[in-house]
């Protein structure tokens, strides 16, 4: 049992990436274009799940989990709700807009911005939650059959901190990669020496609107 593919697959917009807020474990719903953008992504996904060879699992926060359910209408598999899988834990930065946070935080948000691991706003580190997530990608990775696809509806921070632990790529490498884009997704194949990414940020057209974070 084990899953050959992995799509990590970031959910539709919400309200507060429309205004530029942290939203970190707050759970904010998807707007109208959010709901757009996951349906024109789980039309195009629903080509790589398969039931009874793939399955779908995602965070429990509401925008995750319902980006999920626009797949799983397409394809009838069922979504695994699953916590580890939510966003970073962003502390007293959630809810607040960017330059709220730079104007009470200034040192801390330039370190993060720079790529350092600094607990989010007291929360958590990119470390934890690449840790957190990418445990639970193998987790549930591990119980597809033999030659599927996992399909992970998650959030921009803690699919790109799983992403890099799951190549084997240091924290450093974070600036390497543009954020996830509201409902695109990275595509991971099992390798024989672990997992290759074969696509990153692929998403179709109706899922471009949107800004990453």
């Amino acid at each position: 049992m084990s899953a050959r593919t992995v799509v990590l697959w970031r959910h539709g917009r919400t309200p507060f990436n429309a205004e530029n807020r942290f939203q970190g474990q707050l759970d904010v719903p998807l707007d109208e274009v959010g709901r757009a953008q996951a349906a024109a992504s789980a039309a195009h996904l629903a080509a790589v799940l398969e039931p009874g060879s793939g399955a779908l699992v995602a965070s429990d926060l509401s925008r995750a989990a319902d980006t999920a359910r626009a797949l799983s209408a397409l394809t009838g598999v069922a979504p695994l709700l699953d916590p580890a899988l939510r966003e970073v834990d962003a502390g007293r930065w959630q809810g607040l807009l960017h330059h709220e946070i730079t104007a009470s935080w200034p040192q801390e948000y330039a370190a993060w911005r720079g790529g350092e691991d600094v607990a989010l706003g007291g929360g958590e580190r990119r470390s934890e939650v690449g840790v957190r997530a990418a445990d639970a990608v193998e987790r549930h990775a591990e119980r597809v059959p033999e030659g599927g696809t996992l399909v992970v509806a998650s959030h921009g921070a803690a699919l790109k901190a799983a992403l890099l632990r799951l190549l084997g790529l240091e924290l450093a490498a974070w600036g390497a990669f543009a954020g996830f884009r509201n409902a695109h997704w990275a595509v991971l194949s099992r390798g024989r020496s672990g997992w290759v990414l074969g696509e990153y940020n692929a998403g179709p057209p109706g899922a471009s609107e949107g800004a990453e974070g």
